[in-house]
């Protein structure tokens, strides 16, 4: 069982915040997210939408054998594809662009892996739209985690339940510096924060 996810800072406010990665204010991702869930006030409806969108609609780099290399959120629903950070990068401008505090949580699996944590009902719950192919199972579910992959310590396999405002600065520093070209994930993906 996964520890239950705990934010690093105490506002809310930070979990609302746009930076150069997190760019919830760009036209396309407002407009992105005005279009996911238009008639609906229910932030949980809004959520999944978002949630399923990123998952579904935005391909995993390594799912697509794609050498592309997208961080910036606004780049990432332009070119819907991304690895598991990216993927999450563009997930939490989403929910932020509705509104909706949501945040950065890792697993370390093989290498680092990137998810979200989204602020609804009052408490937190860890969304993982990695995507579903190659045997991955992430599920929106505000009630039980049905994150991509599950942890498993026997492997030397760690759950990170800090729920951090911003993307860590390895995962920001290593898509940032990689080049674009076939298999590029597979060159130095962070193993740790």
């Amino acid at each position: 069982m996964s520890p239950a996810p705990s934010p690093t800072s105490d506002r809310l406010s930070d979990y609302l915040a746009a930076d150069a990665v997190v760019d919830h204010g760009h036209p396309s991702i407002r407009a992105r997210a005005e279009a996911l869930a238009p008639a609906s006030e229910d932030p949980v409806v809004r959520a999944k939408a978002a949630f399923l969108f990123v998952r579904d609609e935005v391909e995993h780099v390594i799912d697509a054998r794609d050498p592309r290399v997208t961080w910036r959120a606004s780049d990432v629903l332009r070119e819907r594809v991304g690895i598991c950070y990216a993927k999450a990068h563009l997930l939490a401008a989403l929910l932020r662009a509705q509104g909706i505090p949501a945040g950065f949580c890792y697993q370390e699996l093989s290498a680092l892996h990137g998810l979200n944590a989204v602020y609804l009902h009052g408490r937190w719950s860890r969304l993982d739209a990695r995507g579903n192919r190659t045997g991955a199972g992430g599920e929106f579910s505000l009630d039980t985690e049905k994150l991509a992959w599950p942890v498993d310590p026997a492997r030397g396999e760690r759950d990170h339940p800090e729920i951090h405002p911003a993307p860590a600065p390895v995962v920001v520093d290593f898509l940032i510096t990689a080049e674009p070209g076939p298999d590029w994930y597979e060159k130095g993906l962070p193993a740790t924060l």
